[in-house]
């Protein structure tokens, strides 16, 4: 089954070339050079802006080719299949920019508009060294002249603090003890006077070793009134409805860094041979290989539905953007940790000594996109946060019909995005999993005539019933200023595994009969298997439902349970024929180990 979005980066990956030839300038020889060098990836960075990238960091109405978050989030994906560092540090300008895509005035829109695409480099600074994540307790201030703004005060461990012209800064503008205390403020540092503006040292890091992670000081730094992006006092507002679109950008980063860590695994599972026999055919390998490519294709389907909605479920992104990225950056977490023990000690290596080191990079390089946009327990806490608004509208059931097929159907149109129907209360709950049971339902007709086999709906009833509980759950927890109790934090991971299942199952659903129509990419193998055959009969639906229970109810695994199994032959299918290991069809740019 094919997809624009898809095909859209995979185009982009052919014009970057085979990452395997060590003369391309994006490959993996190159990367793992500068890695070890600490040295920041700008050559590769100028060719990602030749070939277009930032361009779709921008919205079409000011004149670029942002017109499907979908899309960004594939393109975003390849190039952190390549290299997570490049991805990070090419990817932080639209990060930068989204505030004023969100809150600022056309005017201010159009103009950073022409920046980006004439390659102006934007950070966004939030974080400070004494509060981390606390960015209420800022004290970065911005005080009123007669002309704008008098800047003072440090932002730390801020991507692209130093190379970015720009930096779209959160600072103190009132002092009333509460959000509105916050404004937004677009700096171009080019306007500003040495003394005004002075660049902290960056820091070395476990991960993303050439990454510019550094920081910004400002000294009573003189700033035009038009800098201030929207009202005065918007600034939290204007961060946290920024962030519902970035932490599900995210997710590219860990699906990008999941495919690097696959392609490696799962290729030295079939070349490795061990007792007399390839890796892949030891049933622990077959197991764990079985475990991670299920996990990545539940990932794929949960980011797939979460990209879409974005434009299609929009005034549900707080809880969207908080389940997407804990459930998904923690699950690659997991996947990169149990390839890494297909691979043993191979899993280790750095500079040449085996393909380039990529595994160890890609292991360090993952753990800081769990940190982004808001750690793990950042964003449970979000979930927490919402519980009693959660429970009521999990009771009730409450679906946006029209916004659910929207965001699970593939080849539905999706409406422009509308910054307006953000909100920072998801006032409908989350439609995709309080539509959990009616899809479920849909499944269980579909046993009649054999379409799913009995084994899939069974799993299907257990994730529903371990959900069911939930509503009543969540509205007896009682809220706590300060100090949460872990129940609450578990009660967000399961209402997220929830989320992520019936992702899967709408998905599946919703798309079933087109990944079942004859494409150019499901043609009969030489193995008798078919590139249509994961979704033929739910089988990859069935993997992931699997591997959700498990998170939900996690037991031993059952010797007589072979779905994992089932699933590895299409695993090794898609890499001998050069395909990503993916739920949909992408043509891969790749030459011989």
């Amino acid at each position: 089954m094919t997809h624009a979005a898809y095909l859209t980066a995979a185009a982009m990956d052919r014009r970057l070339g085979d990452p395997e030839d060590a003369g391309r300038l994006f490959s993996y020889a190159r990367c793992a050079a500068l890695d070890e060098r600490e040295e920041f990836p700008l050559e590769i960075c100028r060719e990602l802006d030749l070939l277009g990238l930032p361009a779709h960091y921008v919205p079409a109405a000011y004149g670029g080719t942002l017109d499907s978050y979908e899309q960004v989030l594939q393109l975003m994906r390849a190039v952190a299949r390549r290299d997570l560092t490049v991805a990070i540090a090419h990817g932080k300008t639209f990060l930068g920019a989204v505030s004023v895509w969100v809150g600022g005035s056309r005017e201010q829109a159009v103009e950073l508009a022409g920046a980006v695409l004439d390659g102006a480099v934007v950070s966004w600074g939030l974080t400070e060294r004494e509060h981390g994540s606390d960015l209420l307790a800022g004290e970065v201030r911005a005080a009123r002249t007669a002309d704008g703004y008098l800047v003072n005060g440090e932002k730390w461990l801020i991507n692209n603090a130093n190379r970015g012209r720009l930096i779209c800064l959160l600072a103190r503008t009132a002092d009333e003890g509460g959000a509105r205390d916050f404004s937004l403020l677009m700096i171009d540092k080019q306007r500003l006077s040495p003394p005004a503006h002075r660049p902290l040292p960056a820091v070395r890091l476990h991960g993303i070793r050439g990454a510019d992670i550094s920081g910004a000081a400002f000294t009573d730094a003189e700033v035009p009134a038009a800098a201030l992006v929207g009202a005065e006092g918007s600034g939290t507002e204007t961060v946290l409805k920024s962030l519902q679109l970035t932490r599900i950008l995210c997710a590219s980063l860990s699906l990008g860094a999941a495919d690097n860590a696959l392609d490696l695994a799962a290729g030295f599972a079939l070349e490795r041979e061990s007792y007399g026999r390839r890796l892949v055919e030891l049933p622990q390998t077959r197991r764990m290989l079985g475990e991670s490519y299920a996990d990545m294709l539940l990932a794929e389907a949960v980011t797939l539905v979460s990209g879409r909605s974005i434009h299609a479920l929009t005034g549900e992104l707080a809880v969207v953007s908080a389940v997407t990225k804990y459930f998904v950056p923690t699950l690659v977490d997991e996947v990169i940790t149990r390839l890494g023990t297909v691979l043993g000690a191979r899993s280790l290596l750095a500079d040449g000594t085996h393909r380039h080191g990529r595994f160890q990079k890609v292991q360090r390089d993952h753990r800081i996109v769990g940190i982004f946009d808001g750690n793990t327990l950042v964003n449970l806490h979000a979930l927490i946060n919402q519980f009693p608004l959660l429970a009521r509208q999990l009771k009730r059931r409450t679906v946006d019909a029209a916004g659910l097929a929207g965001a699970t159907d593939l080849a539905a149109p999706l409406p422009g995005f509308d910054r307006d129907r953000l909100s920072l209360l998801p006032r409908t709950g989350s439609s995709l999993l309080q539509a959990l049971a009616d899809g479920v339902e849909e499944l269980t007709a579909l046993t009649a005539d054999g379409t799913v086999p009995a084994s899939l709906v069974r799993r299907a009833q257990a994730v529903r019933a371990a959900v069911d509980g939930l509503a009543v759950e969540l509205a007896a927890h009682r809220p706590t200023p300060v100090e949460v109790p872990a129940a609450a934090f578990a009660l967000a991971e399961r209402y997220a595994a929830g989320y992520a299942a019936s992702a899967a199952i709408h998905l599946w659903l919703r798309n079933r009969a087109a990944a079942r129509e004859p494409g150019p990419e499901a043609g009969p193998r030489a193995d008798g298997l078919r590139a249509d055959g994961l979704w033929a009969d739910g089988l990859w639906l069935e993997a992931a439902l699997a591997r959700v229970l498990d998170r939900l109810a996690p037991g031993r695994p059952d010797p007589q349970d072979d779905v994992l199994d089932r699933l590895v032959p299409f695993l090794t299918e898609q890499l001998r024929a050069g395909t990503l290991p993916s739920l949909l069809h992408y043509p891969l740019v790749k030459g011989a180990a």
